[in-house]
């Protein structure tokens, strides 16, 4: 073998390399995002399931009581938009933009518009 030939055959492996190196770099951020996902996903699925417990409790007592008079009826209404101030608080959307989605980047006008309302 010649020796042009085997530094034709270096270049051509060195370049594979680099390739193969640019598409694990690819690889490993396709899977950091992906791991962010995962874990705001569970993060998510977490405040949910408390959520989910806590409203079965509520309506468990109130399934309990047998007698619901006007002031009853006005404190439902008033426990929803508390539920929702609890849910904006715990970091959720409550927008009709982004309803149920996590929020990540602060405050959001459009929750915040739709609670001082």
């Amino acid at each position: 073998m010649d020796n042009q030939k085997m530094f034709q055959q270096a270049t051509h492996i060195e370049e594979q390399l680099v390739d193969l190196l640019k598409e694990m770099s690819g690889l490993r951020e396709q899977i950091v995002a992906l791991l962010e996902q995962n874990k705001s996903l569970s993060i998510e699925n977490q405040h949910l399931r408390l959520q989910l417990e806590r409203l079965n409790s509520v309506q468990e007592a109130q399934l309990g009581k047998d007698n619901q008079t006007d002031d009853k009826q006005r404190a439902i209404v008033g426990e929803g938009y508390d539920n929702l101030a609890r849910l904006y608080q715990e970091g959720f959307h409550i927008c009709n933009l982004h309803f149920g989605s996590l929020r990540k980047e602060g405050d959001c006008l459009f929750c915040l518009s739709f609670l001082n309302k």
